[in-house]
């Protein structure tokens, strides 16, 4: 399984990296997670300089995508021949997105008519783009997925997880990032926020 994490310039660290941690948890034969960028590097919101490790094209070949989000999403949308680039899709992929990253599935046509979450700053914009925004920090339909808040990214993280390898690979996942003295804590509330939906 090849799990693609999309991380443009200006990237939310928290986003694209908690889910690269909790994502690559899992140690099975074939199981890769890659950061995939539109250019070798990338630099985040607080001046990390991330390196690329597949290009936009290699993650439209993966299992699952997962949309990471950033401060300059908006720029990321308007850019007509980046977002040409992006050929998803929910029949043969599972798709996921972050906070601003819900605006990169609705601008590419993904989300229908399906409600999604996203932060409080991306919402006016995603609901520009005529898709409703939940009060809640993770909703999944079929396929596609979304999380609004940087935390909610153990949420989407966990619900690729058990879509791919299972809920006890999820919850084992989870376990090993929790703090200690909340684990079980932190699986219950990961397992309410997913089990709905998988």
């Amino acid at each position: 399984m090849h799990i693609a994490i999309l991380t443009f310039e200006g990237f939310n660290e928290l986003d694209s990296l908690i889910a690269l941690g909790i994502l690559n948890r899992i140690k099975t034969p074939g199981w890769r997670v890659s950061i995939a960028s539109p250019a070798t590097q990338v630099r985040s919101m607080n001046g990390l300089l991330l390196e690329s490790q597949i290009s936009l094209q290699e993650a439209n070949a993966a299992d699952a995508v997962i949309i990471g989000s950033g401060m300059r999403t908006r720029e990321v949308v308007e850019n007509a021949a980046l977002m040409a680039q992006l050929r998803l899709d929910p029949a043969r992929q599972i798709l996921g997105a972050q906070c601003s990253g819900t605006l990169v599935l609705a601008k590419l046509g993904l989300l229908g008519s399906v409600p999604a979450c996203t932060d409080l700053t991306t919402k006016p914009w995603v609901q520009a783009a005529g898709i409703e925004v939940l009060n809640q920090p993770f909703f999944a339909k079929d396929n596609v997925a979304t999380a609004g808040g940087c935390l909610a990214s153990q949420y989407l993280s966990a619900w690729v997880i058990a879509r791919l390898a299972g809920t006890e690979a999820a919850e084992s996942a989870i376990h090993y990032v929790a703090p200690v003295g909340e684990k079980e804590d932190y699986i219950q509330r990961t397992m309410r926020n997913i089990t709905p939906y998988l």
